[in-house]
């Protein structure tokens, strides 16, 4: 009983942060949406790109380069540099997903976008992560293809995202959920260069890769084995 309800009490303290990040998404995935129509894309290809592909930055980047008479391949190779980062997600997420069956890691997968990442990574119980990720993951994947539906039959009065602010709101989100990670000293020293890698390479390299390149801060995280010797000589003095 005791465990029913700590359960219940886990997936209530994740409704309002999932709802209020599925909000943000569903009005970024109409602006997407109209911007697609807007250049000539059907409504049809779009709402289909929107549940097959599930990566709003991709898309995004697809329909601007696709419109603009980039060659086919081009536009896949922006898709694979744009979301490299997925792998490294899918390391941190292997325990996730790992006992979900093959069907389950292949639909997980699809599913594994920022948010839905952070959420999970939010959590240290396992059991916790795996109920994040998935209420994080169905959520936003449910209301993301109906919402550039409905923002390409609406049209140009769906506004751009960068104009209301929401641009901005999706990261600051992200920010909150790993805020509490933050306390532990080798994690913030990966973070801290990590930023610092990015944004310097950020006006220098395509999008995507000063991400990418951005996890060279975990080398922040790694022990110091001075340290290591120094607390051991501690320890055994104690």
């Amino acid at each position: 009983m005791k465990r029913t309800a700590r359960g219940f009490g886990d997936e209530t303290s994740l409704f309002a942060p999932v709802a209020s990040m599925g909000l943000a998404l569903a009005v970024i995935g109409a602006s997407l949406g109209a911007i697609a129509v807007s250049r000539g894309v059907p409504l049809w290809l779009a709402t289909l790109m929107g549940a097959l592909v599930f990566a709003g930055g991709s898309e995004l980047m697809a329909v601007g380069m696709a419109t603009s008479g980039a060659a086919p391949l081009a536009v896949v190779l922006g898709g694979v540099l744009l979301n490299a980062r997925h792998l490294p997600y899918g390391l941190a997420l292997g325990n996730v997903l790992g006992r979900s069956g093959p069907l389950g890691r292949l639909f997980g997968s699809h599913l594994l976008v920022d948010e839905a990442v952070a959420f999970a990574l939010a959590e240290s119980d396992p059991q916790r992560q795996r109920r994040a990720f998935w209420a994080a993951g169905l959520t936003l994947y449910g209301v993301w293809a109906p919402s550039v539906f409905v923002g390409g039959l609406i049209g140009n009065g769906v506004g751009d995202p960068r104009a209301l602010g929401l641009d901005a709101a999706l990261p600051a989100g992200l920010l909150a959920l790993v805020l509490p990670s933050l306390r532990d000293r080798p994690t913030l020293r990966a973070v801290v260069l990590g930023s610092v890698v990015a944004v310097v390479l950020t006006p220098l390299l395509a999008e995507g890769l000063p991400v990418l390149l951005a996890l060279f801060g975990t080398l922040a995280a790694l022990p110091d084995s001075r340290g290591e010797r120094s607390g051991a000589r501690e320890e055994e003095a104690a």
